[in-house]
């Protein structure tokens, strides 16, 4: 069981990128693909449950005593990272839509498939994956304060409050606890146990399976917002270069051990487009422009995290 959960963890790149182009191939040949944006909500729910599970409640409270690496993490993410995209967002076209859509990606920090990333790339992956449910209701609560408080930036119109309510409900209070009920189960029985072992090998093919849904249900409708994306992958390449060197100088601040400070860089670097993308396609307008900037995020820190990979190891090490 172990081993194929390594296998999963180690090969997940190359199950990503297989499963987008499955995706896309699918969503060019067969009509109707877009109709599987319903199923968007309850694979993100399986995938942050899965995610929380590998979580074990004691680390929540641990986590919350290693207070230079959480102030880090937080200061990283919610006041670096929204600096550094005030400086990027006059790279853009006067689109208020399309600025929306990068604003929405790149002011959230991710909670799933970076902790993985994260350990591949030898950072503490146990303090990040522990933050996690911390980083995601930060982001949710904060969201929508930032896109009021944006210079020059009229999106904050395009934002209702009660998708983000109804993803805080969905998306972290129920996986949350379906997830600690879990663990106390597995604690308590031989039959919880193994079927907690047996979950713990869906990290991966859950956050493909959302992939999945994505990529199949967001293509069919890009129609003229190739633009769009490609006058946002600029941006979207310029953060992935400059964010995380940002974490790991905030991380050195702090004075956090080398893993530490990696596990902060990857979160600099990491958006959590998968989860912002329910919220978006609830914005009035939104199809096609907004799925197709944020798709092309994913598709870009795809190849972010596979040279992060390989270089954030030499962090601290030089």
């Amino acid at each position: 069981m172990g081993n194929l959960r390594d296998t999963l963890e180690q090969r997940q790149v190359i199950i990503y990128f297989t499963t987008v182009a499955v995706a896309a191939l699918a969503a060019l040949l067969i009509s109707g693909t877009e109709h599987l944006e319903q199923l968007v909500n309850p694979a993100l729910a399986l995938m942050l449950f899965v995610t929380f599970l590998q979580v074990p409640v004691t680390e929540l409270g641990r986590a919350m005593t290693q207070l230079r690496f959480l102030v880090s993490l937080l200061l990283t993410n919610f006041i670096a990272m929204p600096l550094l995209v005030v400086v990027l967002l006059p790279l853009l076209p006067d689109d208020p839509l399309l600025h929306l859509g990068v604003l929405m990606v790149l002011l959230c920090p991710c909670i799933d498939y970076v902790v993985t990333f994260s350990q591949l790339g030898r950072a503490d992956s146990r303090l990040l994956l522990a933050a996690t449910p911390a980083l995601l209701f930060m982001q949710i609560i904060l969201l929508p304060l930032y896109l009021h408080l944006f210079p020059g930036e009229n999106t904050a119109q395009y934002v209702q409050p009660g998708p983000f309510f109804h993803a805080f409900l969905w998306l972290i209070v129920v996986p949350l606890a379906a997830a600690a009920l879990m663990q106390q189960w597995a604690k308590r029985n031989e039959t919880g146990e193994r079927v907690s072992d047996k979950l713990g090998l869906l990290p991966v093919p859950a956050t493909a399976l959302v992939l999945f849904v994505v990529v199949a249900s967001v293509v069919p409708q890009m129609g003229n917002a190739i633009s769009a994306a490609m006058h946002a992958a600029p941006v979207y390449i310029l953060y992935a270069i400059i964010a995380p060197l940002l974490g790991w100088i905030i991380a050195r601040l702090f004075r956090l051990e080398s893993a530490a400070g990696r596990a902060v860089a990857f979160s600099a670097g990491t958006r959590n487009s998968l989860v912002i993308l329910p919220l978006a396609l609830v914005v009035p307008g939104a199809i096609p422009v907004l799925p197709a900037v944020i798709v092309t995020q994913t598709l870009v820190e795809l190849v972010a995290e596979l040279i992060y990979i390989r270089v954030m190891p030499r962090l601290g090490r030089v």
